[in-house]
């Protein structure tokens, strides 16, 4: 223990003597037995080697399998990340344990989240964008609350969004009084007929996914008609990588845009960290939960950048804060950031358009093999099948040859997903060990 700790037991008894306890076990004389564990009890091995730690880590990670084709995405998606961002945001100056509170230390870290936040307000059409979130459940939910008003206290939000999505907006609501309804879902896509029938003088807001759990596009002029006629705010939840070829929610009259920024340069890394932007309106702009960073100049007339509107948050007045989010994602909103740059309009317009252009020449080629598509209408990257066999069966054929394939929403249903990464003779391969599960 001597190389690890660096007080003395000299020392360690001059500090026990000046709390007036005898020794270590003294420190918990208050603490009840049964509360104490025996020494041995917990049955730890022996201390290893630096040496024998990583041969142990190693044989663990072994253990884990990669997938060298993905067909699967249902919130989370592999697309191609170029060298330039990893190797940017890897460099010393840019990692960042906490929020930059001192502006006059912080310009960089400042300006780089500047960055960011207007490259959001650009992909979405808004006005205002925070310094981000934890992830996109977690910018739903926070949008939820911003809504939230004294006689208007109900959320809306379609069944047709990612389940986890959902949950936990149940979660934030169920803290702040809020109350959850669900818009039902039809044909894979929000009911809007019911949405009509749903809004009233109590409902805050509306959630909406574009595109939604199902890959589907929904109708977001309609949605924000209705939402707007009942006086309440329509959430919408985006993709940003559809935004490439998607019109933004502001140009359909979305209050408030948010979403899972991983696909903008993050790799999958067995679920995170992610990002969760938030954008909004100027009318809204003093309800936006978290950091924001604005550019302003000095006394010598220099650009410089600072946190504003701190008023708002609750490390200034905890009691009437809106949030109680207290950090913010800054090295996956400079990953974000750096990958945004590295595309530009054109590059990521072009991975948009290659998403779609793989889904649908796999879902005309799942239908050929008796995988029909179970929704009509338009979509993105990601639709559902109806599959012919078990969906447990096809997934094992597949993964036996090195394929995760779709998610199984059911025995008879898997939701699929194809990216700019996905090769035209990868998706040909997997139709045709689909083709033989069905024995053809």
């Amino acid at each position: 223990m001597g190389s690890y700790i660096s007080n003395s037991p000299d020392e360690q008894q001059q500090m026990l003597s000046a709390v007036g306890a005898t020794d270590f076990e003294s420190l918990y004389a208050d603490v009840p037995a049964s509360m104490l564990l025996e020494e041995g009890a917990l049955h730890l091995p022996d201390g290893l080697s630096e040496m024998e730690v990583s041969e142990a880590v190693k044989a663990l990670s072994a253990k884990n399998r990669v997938f060298p084709h993905i067909f699967r995405g249902a919130g989370a998606y592999q697309h191609y990340i170029p060298a330039i961002v990893t190797n940017v945001v890897s460099k010393e100056e840019f990692v960042t344990a906490y929020t930059p509170y001192q502006a006059e230390i912080s310009q960089g870290v400042l300006q780089s989240i500047f960055e960011y936040q207007t490259m959001i307000c650009e992909l979405t059409g808004m006005e205002v964008s925070n310094a981000s979130v934890y992830d996109g459940a977690t910018a739903a939910a926070e949008a939820v609350a911003m809504c939230r008003e004294k006689k208007r206290n109900v959320a809306l939000v379609s069944a047709a969004a990612q389940p986890q999505v959902i949950s936990v907006i149940r979660t934030y609501c169920f803290g702040n009084g809020m109350e959850v309804r669900l818009i039902p879902e039809k044909d894979g896509r929000t009911d809007l007929e019911a949405l009509a029938g749903m809004l009233g003088d109590d409902v805050a807001c509306v959630y909406l996914q574009q595109p939604n759990f199902y890959g589907c596009l929904e109708d977001g002029q309609k949605a924000a008609d209705l939402t707007h006629g009942g006086k309440a705010k329509l959430i919408v939840g985006c993709n940003p990588i559809s935004l490439g070829a998607l019109e933004p929610p502001a140009a359909y009259g979305a209050d408030i845009a948010v979403g899972e920024g991983q696909p903008l340069g993050m790799p999958l890394s067995f679920g995170g960290p992610y990002l969760g932007f938030m954008a909004t309106g100027k009318a809204l702009m003093r309800k936006l939960p978290g950091r924001i960073v604005g550019q302003t100049t000095d006394t010598n007339g220099k650009v410089g950048y600072v946190l504003t509107l701190q008023a708002r948050e609750q490390h200034i007045r905890r009691e009437k804060a809106g949030s109680n989010i207290c950090s913010n994602q800054a090295l996956c909103a400079m990953t974000a950031s750096v990958y945004l740059a590295a595309m530009g309009w054109n590059g990521l317009s072009q991975a948009a358009k290659s998403c779609m252009a793989n889904a649908h020449y796999l879902a005309d080629q799942l239908s050929g093999i008796g995988y029909p598509r179970k929704h009509t209408g338009p979509y993105f990257h990601e639709f559902v099948t109806i599959c012919p066999v078990p969906a447990s069966k096809a997934l094992a054929a597949l993964a036996q040859h090195g394929y995760l394939g779709g998610l199984a929403l059911n025995d008879r249903e898997i939701l699929w997903c194809a990216t700019e990464k996905n090769r035209k003779a990868e998706m040909d391969e997997l139709v045709s060990i689909l083709k033989e599960v069905r024995g053809e």
